[in-house]
């Protein structure tokens, strides 16, 4: 088993199942979360508990600059509802945010620096991107080369869920015994809702992270849970 490894964490089904994932590979894990002055702030509030129920560190980051340099239905600061077209990239979401994860991968990088870290772990996955162009592996791959080259270093980027879809990383979660925590406690609604819970967890029902989430878990029961 590998020593030590950062999860760069936001409390969502993606980070949480491979903060899991990294307990099972690693000798000591840490979360790095960050607050963005993202709309959905209620993601770090759950970030907290779900450290807690799994035991594991939690550090966060306040980069609310963000806000002041990027357009993003995703920001506080934004009026546009989160499943409109992205006003500067027509062929993207409204909900991305440019260069944020170059900006987190950069940071968990230096992070792992300091604290001696040889790797990283990533929740992200170009099965289920929402059309985010910085969640597909050539992106992850690159950016990796680029810090290693530019620090001297040698970090490993883990992607366990890049090849992975939603409904099996539902299906994963209940191998790692954390299905209970991603239903509860992982929020993933872009409108910060938390009023209702699903059968698949918490959340507005209507954008595009919750119709995302809803589709795969009825696929993970439909598909997985019947040959089990």
């Amino acid at each position: 088993m590998q020593k030590k490894c950062v999860v760069s964490f936001s409390g969502g089904q993606d980070s949480t199942t491979t903060a899991a994932w990294a307990k099972t590979q690693f000798e000591q894990v840490i979360l790095l979360g960050f607050d963005y002055n993202q709309k959905h702030k209620i993601e770090l509030t759950q970030a907290k508990i779900i450290a807690q129920k799994l035991n594991l560190p939690l550090h966060i980051i306040k980069i609310d600059f963000l806000d002041s340099i990027v357009e993003s239905a995703l920001l506080s600061s934004s009026t546009q509802a989160v499943n409109d077209t992205h006003q500067s990239n027509k062929t993207l979401p409204a909900s991305f945010v440019p260069n944020r994860n170059a900006l987190f991968i950069t940071i968990v990088h230096s992070f792992a620096q300091k604290i001696g870290a040889e790797n990283i772990a990533l929740g992200v996955s170009e099965q289920d991107y929402s059309g985010y162009p910085d969640c597909r592996d050539y992106f992850i791959k690159n950016i990796e080369l680029t810090l290693n080259l530019g620090s001297e270093s040698n970090i490993k980027i883990h992607t366990p869920l890049m090849k992975t879809t939603k409904a099996q990383e539902f299906n994963l979660a209940k191998e790692l015994g954390v299905l209970d925590i991603i239903i509860k406690d992982t929020h993933t609604c872009y409108n910060g809702n938390r009023e209702i819970l699903y059968d698949w967890g918490y959340g507005c029902g209507e954008c595009n992270a919750c119709i995302l989430r809803k589709n795969a878990y009825e696929e993970f029961i439909k598909k997985y849970q019947k040959i089990q």
